[in-house]
């Protein structure tokens, strides 16, 4: 078994001190335009780090040994060495980037992932705002451990990977130069990833370099300042909440369905899917909605109508 340092936990020091540093610079130097910090809010995402250890130790359990079992019945076996692991960074990084777009368009995974982005500021704490249930995320690794990769190695990548993402969740940062913005993941394609903009939406995936967003067609550079949080905010601090509010909406579509294949799109279909027969409806209404100020006269305007996603 290789011996390879726990990267998060070495980088808690630097957490902390960047995070103060942070808190600091909004003091020193305000902008009113920023999300900023907020005493609940930081508290709240702080308190699902914390919460996600004790999780992700208990959900570790099982996924060793599933890892452990391919790892013994698969006949290859890569090495670590100061060569290949660079390129074990690299093809975990690549699985990454689908593992991360499979939670924003599949709805039971985005039930996991939902709580990252449910704060509505934007700063180094909001990187700390981690899921309880990770469960879902392992799956996405197993091609790394069938091709002779030990499970330790991959745990080593996936820190490493976690550890790179908390400086890329800051305002205080704009753009970097050109060569760095097409290649590495930044504050500000990661400002994108975090907006709740339509245009912004389910873009920017990657987790060490944005080149696999610019491979497969779902990078946007960041051009408007982007408004943080989701389509449909929860506004709740409770940390029990923060982590269930989406398998509890999902239960309750479930529960709601009328057919057994709109059970299945509400679970395995993406968040804002919606069956026909409230599709249409909801098109009927929005058409009376429209048709209404001509009917009676009255053109009233009250500013843009706004359709929440899921």
């Amino acid at each position: 078994m290789p011996h390879l340092p726990d990267v998060v936990l070495w980088s808690v020091p630097a957490f902390v001190v960047l995070t103060v540093v942070e808190m600091v610079s909004y003091r020193l130097h305000p902008d009113e335009d920023a999300a900023g910090y907020e005493a609940k809010d930081a508290a709240t995402s702080v308190g699902m780090g914390l919460g996600s250890l004790v999780f992700d130790a208990l959900w570790k359990i099982p996924i060793v040994a599933v890892y452990s079992a391919v790892y013994t019945l698969t006949p290859l076996r890569v090495p670590v060495l100061w060569w290949t692991l660079p390129l074990m960074l690299l093809v975990q990084d690549f699985f990454y980037y689908w593992s991360h777009r499979g939670h924003h368009v599949v709805r039971v995974l985005w039930a996991c992932h939902v709580v990252h982005h449910s704060s509505e500021k934007f700063n180094f704490t909001t990187a700390l705002r981690q899921p309880w249930t990770t469960w879902t995320v392992w799956p996405f690794y197993l091609p790394m451990i069938a091709l002779g990769v030990h499970p330790a190695a991959v745990a080593f990548c996936s820190g490493a990977n976690l550890v790179y993402q908390f400086w890329v969740h800051t305002e205080r940062v704009g753009k970097l130069p050109r060569p760095f913005e097409y290649v590495l993941n930044t504050p500000s394609h990661h400002r994108v990833h975090h907006a709740s903009q339509g245009g912004y939406l389910d873009r920017n995936f990657g987790g060490i370099l944005i080149i696999w967003d610019r491979m497969f067609g779902s990078f946007v550079p960041e051009t408007e300042r982007p408004v943080y949080g989701l389509t449909k905010n929860i506004h709740t601090f409770n940390p029990l909440r923060v982590a269930t509010h989406e398998y509890a909406a999902i239960a309750r579509d479930v529960r709601a369905a009328g057919s057994w294949s709109e059970r299945a799109g509400r679970v395995f279909r993406g968040p804002g899917w919606q069956p026909a027969r409230l599709a249409g409806t909801q098109t009927a209404e929005k058409s009376r909605a429209a048709e209404k100020p001509r009917r009676t006269g009255k053109a009233k305007s009250s500013g843009p109508a706004k359709e929440p996603v899921a």
